[in-house]
């Protein structure tokens, strides 16, 4: 199965940034990509934090999310929509959600971002859980791809990736994809991005893509970039280190299946 992960540099202008995003998502299709994923926040990079709550939808309406699935049916391609602030229970905040998209262009998973970041270093600040609600579950999905494997894909995003019992919990579900949408500060990504995802995949024995921001956003910010494609074994297929594009891999079923014959650590465990 082709794969396609799409880097972005977003601002504060939804309609721009949803234009951009669909520019990807054809381009990736043109070359073959089953399945695109989207960076977080694809729709929106803002000034402030609080800019997510004046653009938030409900589940099932609203024009990000319209745009989300007219993109995955005009390609006719799995999509992964990064995420976007979807509506919650508390009215002062937003679910950081990854929307799947069938090539029909129906939901077909969801997922609410679980761990909020918060980092504080003296100069730069941070602290999702002032706009965000944290979701309660992970979610697995099935991926069915044209050459006949069923793919299960467990979802993640961004800060996601500091907890490996998290995708351990993938992995013990049978998981051989790991997506990591991500919006990674350049200062947490420049130390810690490759070493981590290339962990998660080598520890679970799963390919992991991952598709990021990267570059100077218009508010200032600045994300590290480097969206890649990781193997079973901790090999990077493909990355792309700033600026909008595309990072292509194509992922083997049977690349799984020998990693995890000839080194069966999964089968290991002895905690948890």
């Amino acid at each position: 199965m082709k794969v396609a992960m799409v880097q972005m540099v977003s601002g504060a202008d939804v309609s721009a940034n949803l234009a951009c995003a669909a520019q990807w998502i054809a381009k990736a299709a043109a070359r073959g990509a089953e399945l695109v994923v989207l960076p977080e926040y694809f729709c929106l990079i803002g000034n402030r934090d609080e800019d997510k709550l004046a653009v938030q939808e409900p589940l099932g309406h609203g024009p990000i999310q319209e745009a989300l699935a007219a993109a995955a049916q005009s390609a006719g391609i799995w999509l992964v929509g990064g995420t976007i602030p979807l509506s919650g229970t508390d009215p002062g905040r937003v679910c950081n959600t990854t929307l799947v998209f069938n090539p029909q262009g129906q939901v077909a998973a969801r997922y609410d971002k679980m761990h909020l970041f918060r980092f504080d270093n003296g100069v730069e600040r941070y602290d999702e859980a002032r706009v965000l609600e944290a979701g309660g579950s992970p979610t697995l999905w099935a991926l069915p791809s044209v050459d006949g494997h069923i793919w299960q894909v467990g979802l993640s995003v961004c800060y996601d990736l500091r907890f490996p019992e998290f995708y351990r919990h993938y992995a013990a579900q049978g998981a051989d994809l790991l997506l990591v949408p991500a919006a990674f500060t350049h200062t947490t990504g420049q130390a810690h991005w490759e070493v981590l995802l290339r962990a998660r995949a080598i520890e679970n024995l799963a390919y992991v893509g991952a598709s990021a921001q990267g570059g100077i956003h218009p508010s200032g910010r600045a994300t590290w970039g480097q969206s890649l494609v990781v193997d079973p074994w901790g090999q990077v297929l493909g990355q792309l280190a700033q600026g909008e594009g595309l990072v292509l891999a194509e992922l083997d079923p049977a690349r799984v299946a020998q990693c995890r014959r000839q080194l069966p650590a999964l089968q290991h465990r002895r905690l948890g």
